[in-house]
């Protein structure tokens, strides 16, 4: 019996021994393993099904661990970036959210309206940084067959969003009409010059060519008809004559005077 318990005794000790060495071995294999993978980073993912161009919210969103060595500059880190954006497909519950799923959130005053991109280039100029809600005017200069010609091609357009600040500027989406969309679209393609100028949606500092009161005003002056414009010259003639007549009146009383 004592020789049983002594080899039983031995057989234990030899099993815990072996079990500790290769608990070690195992433990140090996952250090390895997580040195190699690099820790862990939170990222986010669909907390349930999210339609396709909706505004993402809060509540719609949730983190989950991946390995640092399977991170890329796709994923999200940052719950800012997807706040107020919109996914361009359809995300399902668990699905992760990448960087190219999500455009910036733009709501058009009219549904029938588009966007329409324009970036600074040799041939699109901004004379000023625009910004978002901004509103702008549009020069074109072009050159049919010799005949040069500048004009304002569009008027106060608003600015749906505007990329970048200061140095960093890269240009607006502007918001225009569909009927308007592919004449804006063919002036960027073909016109010779482009100029992009910030409109004054002040009343403060209007100059008077810039009120359309007083463009109208001019304009109609200038498109009188000849009857009118004749009127106008007879009438001024009278009152040369009629001055004159009264210069003459003057004279002679001053003469009798003196005489």
């Amino acid at each position: 019996m004592l020789e049983s318990k002594r080899r039983a005794a031995i057989f234990l000790l030899l099993a815990f021994l072996l079990a500790a060495g290769a608990g070690y071995l195992v433990l140090d294999k996952v250090r390895d393993l997580n040195a190699e993978l690099g820790g862990m980073t939170k990222i986010y993912i669909a907390n349930g099904n999210i339609p396709v161009r909706t505004l993402i919210e809060g509540s719609q969103i949730r983190t989950m661990d991946i390995p640092n060595k399977f991170l890329n500059d796709a994923h999200i880190t940052d719950k800012d970036e997807i706040i107020n954006n919109v996914s361009v497909v359809p995300l399902a519950e668990g699905e992760i959210i990448t960087n190219n799923m999500l455009k910036p959130f733009t709501e058009l005053r009219d549904e029938n309206n588009r966007l329409v991109a324009m970036y600074p280039s040799e041939k699109v100029q901004f004379d000023q940084v625009v910004e978002t809600l901004d509103r702008v005017d549009i020069v074109v200069s072009t050159d049919n067959n010799g005949e040069q010609k500048t004009e304002v091609f569009m008027r106060d357009v608003p600015v749906a969003f505007a990329q970048g600040t200061e140095e960093d500027f890269a240009g607006v989406a502007l918001e225009v009409s569909i009927e308007d969309a592919p004449r804006l679209i063919h002036m960027q393609n073909y016109a010779d010059k482009v100029r992009v100028l910030k409109a004054n949606v002040g009343k403060e500092n209007i100059s008077p060519a810039q009120m359309p009161d007083q463009q109208d005003q001019d304009t109609a002056e200038e498109e009188q008809p000849p009857e009118k414009e004749e009127e106008a010259a007879n009438e001024e003639a009278e009152a040369e004559d009629g001055a004159a007549d009264s210069s003459e009146e003057r004279e002679t009383e001053a003469d009798q005077n003196n005489n």
